[in-house]
């Protein structure tokens, strides 16, 4: 049985990968009060904090993009992160008084990166349970 072809979901993870790495350092450097973007307003420490976070999604997909089909469980996980933060984003911008629009543009990566996971995992043939329910791996021994 012929297994159809990943690489486009695994390429597409690891470039969401250079964007997260992308997003760290914006935060770790750029976003915060009394930085070049404090709008919304963000305490220093939370900016490092979210830093912080974005190099571990980064690593992570970067790692996973080697061995896509085995590590797909984490594509489902970041299409449930990215899905709720664009979800979130753009509901603030619109209902939240006085929240700057500073970030839409995010919004717009970050759902054509979800957008993108869904149709080339489905292509490659993974179905939802391989991305949103984690396999248990035969034992090695």
């Amino acid at each position: 049985m012929k297994t159809k072809s990943l690489k486009p979901l695994a390429r597409t993870f690891f470039l969401s990968g250079i964007w997260d790495t992308i997003a760290a350092i914006l935060y770790l450097f750029v976003i915060g009060n009394g930085r070049l973007i404090d709008k919304p307003a963000t305490d220093p420490f939370y900016s490092v904090f979210l830093g912080s976070f974005f190099l571990c999604f980064a690593w992570l997909q970067f790692l996973s993009a080697f061995n896509i089909r085995r590590y797909a469980f984490n594509v489902g996980c970041l299409i449930i992160g990215r899905a709720f933060y664009v979800i979130l984003l753009y509901a603030y911008m619109a209902f939240a008084a006085d929240f700057p629009t500073t970030f839409w543009f995010t919004g717009i990566i970050d759902g054509l990166f979800t957008v993108l996971y869904m149709i080339f995992a489905f292509r490659g043939g993974l179905g939802m349970r391989d991305l949103f329910l984690p396999q248990r791996m035969p034992d090695a021994g």
